[in-house]
């Protein structure tokens, strides 16, 4: 199990999206036509509101089994793998910057077509599309924040309820 680190919240930072598409090409470099696309997701890919700076990507794949395979390739990049990591059908890896240790990206890797994929993107545009939405967010981090600094287990698990609720309201929106 990844270790539970201390959770850190900052202001939106518009290098997010660069530093997401830095990653995209180190990804491409690694997997070649394997890759198909690459998402940001989390919150560090809604404007506007406080993040862990942490990058939630998804990396879209032909083949989780040619991605097993590639594993090499991407712990070569730095990465640590820890495989589902309780979710069928993902591939879980995280890096850490060398130099402070600190927790910089999250892989959530999936097969093209998995429904995760629909879910995270229809998350994020719901609360790109709704300020308003996006501030009530910014409201449960913060109040999870509060109650759950030293925990990003924790932190995550209790704003758990709220993203569930609102990803089956964006999924029946777009439905």
């Amino acid at each position: 199990m990844a270790p539970s680190v201390a959770v850190e919240l900052k202001p939106h930072d518009r290098l997010w999206a660069g530093a997401v598409a830095a990653e995209a090409e180190r990804l491409a470099a690694a997997l070649g036509p394997e890759l198909l696309a690459v998402h940001h997701i989390g919150s560090t890919a809604i404007p506007g509101i406080v993040a862990k700076p942490v990058l939630d990507i998804v990396p879209v794949v032909r083949s989780l089994d040619a991605l097993d395979d590639a594993r090499a390739e991407v712990e070569a990049l730095g990465y640590q793998w820890w495989g589902e990591y309780g979710l069928a059908g993902r591939r879980f890896c995280t890096l850490d910057d060398p130099a402070t240790g600190k927790r910089r990206i999250h892989l959530h890797c999936y097969q093209q077509g998995a429904t995760a994929i629909g879910r995270h993107l229809a998350f994020r545009d719901y609360l790109v599309a709704r300020p308003e939405l996006a501030r009530q967010y910014e409201a449960v981090k913060r109040r999870c924040f509060g109650q759950h600094p030293t925990s990003s287990h924790d932190y995550s698990t209790c704003k758990g309820d709220w993203i569930r609720r609102i990803e089956a309201e964006a999924l029946k929106a777009l439905g």
